[in-house]
Formats: C-alpha cells, structure tokens, sequence
C-alpha cells in the first residue's frame, strides 16, 4: 500500500518515517507541504495522510484539490478540530486526534485499506432507504424543526438554513423543496466551498461561447437550470465578496446575464441557502454583504446538531447499518450494547455526516455479526473510555485483594465491607 503523508513539522515527519519503516507492507513517501505532494501524486498512491496547519496551502485546500481522487486521514489537533470536521464534508472518511501513537495510525491505515477492497467487489449500489420525510430518524428537536420547515415551504419566502456542518442543510432543503409548490419543477443545489473562486460566477450565472479561455461552447448557469423550482446554496458565506453583488442583483431583479452576453434572462426560482458560518460576523469584518444577508434570510431555521438529537443516533445508525449490509452483501449484523453506548456517548463533532462515515466504517472491519466498540474507533477521534460502576467497583476490589495480598478479612475493611458482602462480589465479579 503506497502512502503519502504530508506535514510540514520535520521533527513529526521525520518521526512517521522512522516509525513506519517498521511495516514493510506499506510504501511511505513524505511531503513538507501540499504543493510538493500535488507535484509527485499520481495513480499509484493508495492513501494520503496529511496535517490541516500547514504554510501555503493548508490541509482543507489541499483536500478540495485533491477533488475526491485519494480516500484522506486528517491529522489535527485540538485548536483545529473543527476544520477536520468540516473536512468531512468534503468526503474525508477518518481523523485522528493529537497526540496518537504509531499503533493508532497503523490501526487506521488498515482499516483504509480493509475499506478499499471491500468497496472495489460492489457493482452496484442500492437504493437508500429513507422514512416518508426523507429523515432517518425522530426526535422532538428535529420535528420542531421541521414544524417550521413545513409553514416556510408553502411561501415563496428565502430560506437561511443554519447550523452545524453534517446536520442534514441539504435535506431539509430538498425536504422544503418537495413539500412546496414549486415540487414538481428543479431543484438544483450548488456548494459555493466546493467551487474555486474563479468559477463560482460562470457557474451561478453561465456564459457565451467565446467569453473566456476554454469557453468553447455555450453553457446555462445554475439559476437558469432551477428555473421554476428551486435553488439551494449551500456554504453561502464562502461566496466571493465580489459575486455577492451579483447575486443580489439576480434576487431584486430577477433576472441574470450570461458571462460574455448583453442580454438579460428572467428567471423566477425560490432560493434556499445555507451555512456553518456566523454571517453577523462575516458582515462586521467586510467579508459578507449586508444587504444581501437580509434578502436571504427572510425565514432563518437553525437545524439542531446531532448531540441535541440523541433520539436520533441509534436510529440512524441501525438504518445505515442495514444498508450498508445490504450494499456489500453481509449477513445481517448488530450492535453490541456497548456499542450502542459508546454512539450515545460520543460527541459527533461531525453530526449525521460523521455518524454515517463511522456506521459505514465499522460495517465493513467487523468480522463478526455483532460490532463491537472496537470496530467504531471512536477512541482516535478523542472519544473518552467511559466505565460502568459494576466496571469500577470491580477493579478497586481487585486492586485492594491484590494489595492485601488476597486477604479477604484485611481487603474488608480497607473497602468498609463486610466480608460476606466482599465474598459475594468477588464471586459476581468472578475476581
């Protein structure tokens, strides 16, 4: 397996390659910064594993170049955390949290690798299977959520669906879309950080032939193709500040012009729009147009992350699960109770996007019918070992026994325990 592993601190660099020289399964090649690793890629490297904090080209950017063509492990570190989540909506499938050890990073390696092969047998994929609504789960926080959804998606008002990355914009969007009156016209949805800068206004906005370098024929924009129906920006605070102008021209006018024509389109569309950002913010520094923010968001809805939907987890979970049985064609399998505690425990920085990407994870390394905690791998994510009172009272019994050099009257009254109670606890703890 050939690895790309990108840092541009020398002594952590450094430190891997001597690590991972032990492991002759793996073929290791080192980069101090994106640029470098861009030059050398090509289609004999299996994986990429790189920092977010680097000079130049960070580790996010470095992703969005990257476009999808390498599976990505993220290494961050506290101050940075939230970046790696937001790496997840870019299609990166695993982080590890800072400091880990070697056995950590290797443990994750070979989880990717399992990952690959199990995904080179499937031909072909099933249709996901989703409730009525499109959600995969229930909970109060969610349903008042959609209590507005629902008034919101009779009107042609804007929409500025806010909340946490992974929380599920682009279906409640897709959610509002279709229980509106515009449901049987488009619904196109465009990710304003998934587009380079210089392109984002060719394609909102469409050109002419001939209005640019490459412009070799003429090409619709985004507005002019969700004619009728809706359009769904997603990442909205990530739109230029330049083009933002434009936008609002497009809404107060409602019509666009082709990049290179003269002339005008009418257009007639419902926008719905989303981000993670604090646009109040964007708007004190200079980097978001007021005005345009107000056209936006006529109707604010801020979606509940998932750790205020923990009704959610589980049922998500077993869906995605039995989905994903059925897509690489396992036998039916289970979570272990406590499984099924840590997915409750857990924090899901990530939401229903990181939850999905873990189920999935653990569906294809589990060798057995039943996943165990083990095959989540929360733990590198910073998920702390949580121990039941029964687990707790077992070990302090253990360790006052062993002190006590297996005396049972002496470990008695250490604990202030009777000794018959004592004898009964070390026979249900088979200590």
């Amino acid at each position: 397996m050939k690895i790309a592993i990108v840092e541009d601190d020398i002594n952590m660099r450094k430190s891997l390659e001597i690590a991972m020289s032990d492991y002759q399964e793996f073929e290791i090649k080192t980069f101090k910064n994106a640029k470098d690793a861009l030059k050398a890629l090509d289609e004999s490297f299996d994986l990429i594993i790189t920092d977010i904090n680097m000079p130049g080209m960070d580790g996010i950017e470095f992703v969005k170049t990257l476009n999808g063509k390498y599976e990505v492990i993220i290494m961050t570190g506290n101050a940075t955390l939230q970046r790696a989540i937001e790496s997840i909506h870019l299609g990166v499938k695993d982080f590890l949290l800072k400091p880990f050890d070697v056995d950590t990073l290797v443990t994750a390696i070979k989880r990717e690798n399992e990952i690959q092969k199990a995904k080179k047998k499937i031909s072909v994929k099933p249709q996901t299977e989703k409730s009525v609504n499109g959600f995969l789960g229930t909970s109060k926080a969610l349903e008042s959520a959609l209590n507005i959804a629902n008034k919101a998606a009779r009107t042609d008002a804007s929409i500025l669906l806010l909340g946490q990355s992974g929380v599920g914009k682009e279906l409640f969007a897709t959610y509002i879309h279709d229980n509106s009156p515009r449901a049987k016209k488009p619904f196109i949805a465009i990710n304003m950080a998934a587009i380079p800068e210089s392109l984002i206004e060719s394609e909102l906005f469409g050109f002419e032939k001939g209005a640019f370098t490459d412009a070799n024929e003429t090409k619709a924009g985004q507005f002019e193709l969700a004619n009728g129906g809706t359009l769904f920006l997603d990442e909205i605070g990530e739109m230029p500040y330049g083009v933002q102008a434009k936008l609002l021209r497009a809404l107060q006018e409602k019509e666009v012009r082709r990049l290179g024509s003269s002339k005008t389109t009418k257009i007639d569309i419902r926008v719905v729009s989303a981000t993670n950002a604090n646009l109040l913010t964007k708007i004190k520094d200079g980097e978001f147009r007021e005005d345009l923010y107000y056209r936006l968001n006529t109707i604010p809805l801020n979606i509940p992350s998932l750790s205020e939907r923990k009704d959610e987890i589980l049922q998500i979970a077993d869906k995605i699960l039995q989905q994903n049985c059925i897509k690489y064609d396992f036998k039916e399998k289970h979570f272990t109770k406590e499984a099924k505690e840590q997915l409750l425990q857990y924090t899901w920085p990530g939401n229903i996007r990181e939850l999905i990407s873990v189920v999935e994870r653990a569906t294809i390394l589990s060798d057995s019918d039943d996943i165990s905690p083990e095959a989540l791998f929360l733990e590198s994510r910073g998920l702390k070992e949580s121990k039941s009172i029964e687990t707790m009272e077992r070990e302090l019994i253990s360790e006052v026994l062993s002190s006590q050099d297996g005396d049972v009257d002496k470990a008695s009254k250490v604990l202030g325990m009777s000794k018959i109670n004592l004898n009964k606890k070390i026979k249900t703890y088979n200590i």
